[in-house]
């Protein structure tokens, strides 16, 4: 076959050569057994076996992927998603019909709600299908994906991913799809290359038997000729030596070609991601999204439980400072006993520290725990989706107020650094109106409300890019406040891992970067080629 280029939006960097692996759609195979009563048992079976096969893939994850699996955890045990199917099973309809015609009818709603949040929920819904679907049919789709294989398909879920080992190499190729999407973040954060939007996906009845992909690039080629094949594999092996490099110069400072000095933080969900990383890869931590706390467990954490988690990340720094961000609920993190639900709009509704104020119990514990974690390090609490100065103003007179009452009760704390993240546009254009001990940009966010473009949203994903000057703008403008004020200015977005964006995200004066471990060797190589 003559070699097959095809150009996409890289989603995730790297590069990659192996087999492909095609996934198909399931296979309606099993055998209906006519009587209601039985199909009624085998769906129930097949509903708590997926749910059960997601609780396994939780204890080997954490942080964000955790969380995206533990929501489909509870989307399953959600009586009135399966009510239609088993309505319908009791009319005669085999078990997967009626299951496949109710979740395709709820996918449907999804994908045409006005609402962004239902809109990204879709991917979650489709994974429920066909893992309800895979029981059903005594088959399992996900187990195709080989350790080292090329995953082609028009979409693939989050549990598909995390059930491949992608240890041993590999990528993905999607149809569609996003460079936001939950699946892109997994990718980065594992360090698997992956192009999305390359268009239909046609063999022409022949599928493919080998492919090179380029996620720096967004592009891929099946059937590669000889020549190519070799001249791809130099390339490999010269990316792989380079990378090789920049892992062993990992402890080494952050320097641009002139020498200026770059601050590198890291970005982590939750403590065992610090397993096995010397301290001495990075200037501290820059983000600890601690959502993990609280949507990993059945109850609303207590204090001492965040406290024993917040000392630990700051004993793991050996002195260097630590940013953990408050709770973040809200929007596509829903939290049950916190976040509102039916909000008409929740990405523009009670998110983050709005939710926080109004929801002061939980938001004064978590200030009494980082209060106390604080005397055992250079702590730095960051407050999300600040929007207004008053915003910031409460929350430091709940700081204090939490700080008394600890001094009162001679209880150990320290006042940790309070500052806010810049992720909404008021924000950033009024960054000196805040009175914040530092700043810390959130490119996600930023973007996506900059450019009026969901982050998840494949249709849209050419406009949710950080590099567009109006987002830049908006960047050096919260740099500019920073360096007024005389406070610190960092960013924490995918954005920063992201290396083509790094010469832009320099220039903007921005000194300070937070990026996920595994992006740190390669960020120092980049910026080690910039001059300022």
């Amino acid at each position: 076959m003559t070699e097959i280029h095809l150009t996409g939006r890289a989603a995730s960097p790297g590069l990659a050569i192996g087999p492909v692996t095609v996934l198909m759609g399931i296979v309606e195979s099993r055998r209906v057994s006519g009587d209601p009563a039985q199909e009624t048992v085998a769906l129930k079976a097949a509903v708590e076996g997926a749910a059960a096969d997601l609780a396994k893939l939780i204890k080997a994850e954490q942080g964000e992927a955790a969380d995206i699996l533990e929501f489909q955890v509870a989307m399953l045990g959600d009586d009135a998603l399966a009510e239609g199917a088993f309505d319908a099973i009791a009319t005669g309809i085999p078990a997967d019909q009626a299951w496949r015609s109710v979740l395709n009818a709820e996918i449907a709603g999804y994908r045409s709600a006005e609402d962004e949040y239902f809109r990204a929920r879709v991917a979650d819904l489709m994974d429920i299908r066909d893992r309800v679907l895979e029981r059903l049919n005594g088959s399992e789709n996900s187990s195709a994906i080989s350790g080292g294989s090329i995953v082609a398909s028009d979409e693939i879920s989050p549990s598909a991913f995390l059930a491949a080992d992608w240890r041993r190499g590999g990528a993905i190729v999607l149809a569609a799809g996003s460079s936001s999407s939950h699946v892109a973040m997994l990718a980065r954060a594992r360090g698997t290359p992956m192009v999305v939007g390359v268009g239909p996906l046609s063999w022409d009845g022949r599928p493919p038997a080998l492919a090179l992909v380029d996620g720096d690039a967004g592009t891929v080629i099946f059937d590669p000729e000889p020549e190519t094949k070799r001249q791809f594999e130099q390339r490999m092996k010269t990316a792989h030596a380079a990378h090789a490099l920049a892992d062993a110069d990992r402890a080494k400072p952050a320097l641009t070609a002139d020498g200026r000095r770059i601050t590198l933080l890291l970005n982590i969900a939750a403590p065992e991601e610090l397993t096995n990383l010397d301290p001495a890869i990075c200037d501290g931590i820059g983000l600890v999204r601690t959502e993990f706390l609280f949507e990993a467990s059945q109850a609303l954490p207590d204090e001492e439980t965040q406290f024993a988690v917040y000392r630990r990340i700051l004993d793991w720094a050996q002195g260097r400072p630590v940013t953990i961000r408050t709770l973040d609920a809200g929007g596509d993190k829903p939290i049950a006993g916190l976040t509102i639900d039916g909000e008409s709009n929740p990405f523009l509704g009670l998110r983050g520290i709005r939710l926080s104020l109004l929801r002061p119990e939980a938001f004064r514990l978590q200030l009494r725990a980082l209060a106390r974690a604080a005397v055992h390090g250079p702590l730095k609490v960051m407050l999300p989706m600040v929007t207004i100065p008053s915003e910031l103003d409460r929350a430091r007179e709940f700081l204090d107020a939490e700080i008394a009452a600890l001094r009162a009760k001679g209880i150990a704390c320290a006042r940790p650094l309070l500052g806010i993240m810049v992720e909404v546009p008021a924000a950033a254009l009024r960054a000196e109106d805040f009175d914040a001990g530092f700043y810390s940009i959130g490119s996600n966010d930023l973007t996506q409300y900059t450019m009026a473009a969901a982050r998840d949203n494949g249709m849209v994903a050419d406009l949710n890019d950080t590099g567009n000057p109006a987002v830049l703008a908006l960047i050096t403008r919260a740099v500019e406040a920073g360096r007024a004020r005389g406070v610190e200015v960092s960013l924490c977005g995918d954005a920063a891992a992201d290396i083509r964006l790094t010469k832009a995200l320099l220039a903007t004066g921005l000194t300070s970067l937070s990026v996920s471990p595994v992006a740190i060797g390669r960020l120092k190589a980049t910026i080690a080629t910039v001059k300022t």
